[in-house]
């Protein structure tokens, strides 16, 4: 890197949310709201496990991972335990509660009014037999892996 290296802004974000676990979820949404709230274009495309975080029945229950997840630097046996994955969750909601970050459904609900774009993945979609009316209001589509890079061309595309 020489001294004339001229770094461009970031105009545009493209975020593929596939976990489906509060741990999961949280980053993508953080980073979309960000990016919105710098003025950046911000799609979130959500895969696999990721639609846990739209659909209707689901979103409002969402839970840490507390097996095989070594940022909880605890023994997989440890976080196998009963009520383990309960208690995370429960101390993670009300740590973001402090610092006034909202439940999934308000953020993705923030995220739709400030212009955020909420893509389900087609492939999971119909992978899982799920229909649009199990999602969320604001999701603005049910879209394909080609379609996704389409909307996502010159974007930063951000894997959480």
């Amino acid at each position: 890197m020489t001294d004339e290296t001229v770094f461009q802004p970031i105009e545009k974000v493209s975020i593929v949310i596939s976990k489906g676990s509060l741990d999961g979820v949280y980053p993508g949404l953080i980073m979309a709201n960000g990016a919105r709230m710098e003025g950046m274009e911000a799609s979130l495309f959500f895969t696999f496990f990721g639609l846990e975080a739209i659909l209707n029945k689901r979103m409002d229950n969402l839970k840490v991972a507390t097996v095989g997840n070594p940022g909880m630097h605890m023994p997989t046996l440890i976080g196998a335990l009963p009520g383990m994955s309960a208690f995370a969750t429960k101390m993670m909601k009300k740590e973001m509660e402090k610092i006034d970050i909202p439940p999934v459904r308000e953020f993705l609900t923030m995220i739709h009014d400030s212009g955020g774009e909420l893509y389900a993945c087609r492939a999971t979609v119909d992978m899982y037999h799920l229909k649009r009316e199990d999602f969320i209001s604001e999701l603005d589509g049910i879209i394909s892996v080609g379609q996704f890079y389409e909307k996502a061309a010159g974007a930063q595309i951000i894997f959480t």
